[in-house]
C-alpha cells in the first residue's frame, strides 16, 4: 500500500484529534484545492512563453472563441471571462498597448464601445491556445477518455449544484 499524499496524512491527523468530526470532505475539497493551484502554475507557465498573463490570456481568448468579427462589449468580455468590469479595462489596456486588441464606438449604440481582436492578436491567441490544449492534454494523460468524461461531468454537476445555492 502506498503512503498517503499529504492530504491523506492531514485527514489522518484530523481523524486523530477529532474523532468526532466526519473530515472526509477534505480528500476532495482539499485535493481539489491543491491541484487548482498547482494547474494554475501549469497553465501560466504556458501562457508565458506567448508574452501572456492569465488576465490577457483570457480576454484573447474570449473574444477569438465569440466568432468572426472576433468582437464583444466589455460588458460581455467581463461575463465571458467571470471577472469585474474593472479589470476587463486593466486587461483590455495591457492588450491594446500589445496592439493585440483595438476599442472602437458600437456601431449599434454610440454611447458603448466595442472591444475587438487584431490580426496579431489573433494569431496570438490561436498559437497560444494550441499549446495550452495540449498542455492540459498532458495534465490529463493519466486518465483514460471514460475517466475524463466521469471527471468532467462530476465536476459539472458540483459547480452546477454550487452556482444554484444547493
Amino acid at each position: 500500500m502506498e503512503d498517503p499524499d499529504f492530504v491523506g496524512t492531514v485527514i489522518a491527523q484530523w481523524r486523530a484529534e477529532r474523532p468526532d468530526l466526519d473530515v472526509a470532505p477534505l480528500g476532495v475539497v482539499a485535493r481539489l484545492h491543491r491541484l487548482a493551484g498547482r494547474l494554475t502554475e501549469e497553465l501560466v507557465a504556458v501562457y508565458a512563453r506567448h508574452g501572456l498573463g492569465e488576465g490577457e490570456f483570457d480576454v484573447l481568448a474570449a473574444l477569438r472563441r465569440a466568432g468572426a468579427p472576433y468582437e464583444l462589449a466589455p460588458r460581455v468580455l467581463a461575463a465571458s471571462t467571470m471577472v469585474s468590469s474593472g479589470a476587463v479595462t486593466k486587461r483590455v489596456d495591457r492588450c491594446e498597448q500589445q496592439g493585440w486588441v483595438t476599442r472602437r464606438v458600437d456601431r449599434q449604440d454610440g454611447r458603448g464601445r466595442v472591444v475587438a481582436l487584431t490580426d496579431a492578436g489573433r494569431a496570438l491567441i490561436d498559437r497560444a491556445f494550441t499549446e495550452h490544449v495540449a498542455n492540459e492534454h498532458r495534465l490529463l494523460a493519466g486518465f483514460s477518455a471514460e475517466e475524463r468524461a466521469q471527471l468532467a461531468g462530476l465536476l459539472e454537476q458540483w459547480g452546477r449544484a454550487l452556482e444554484s445555492g444547493d
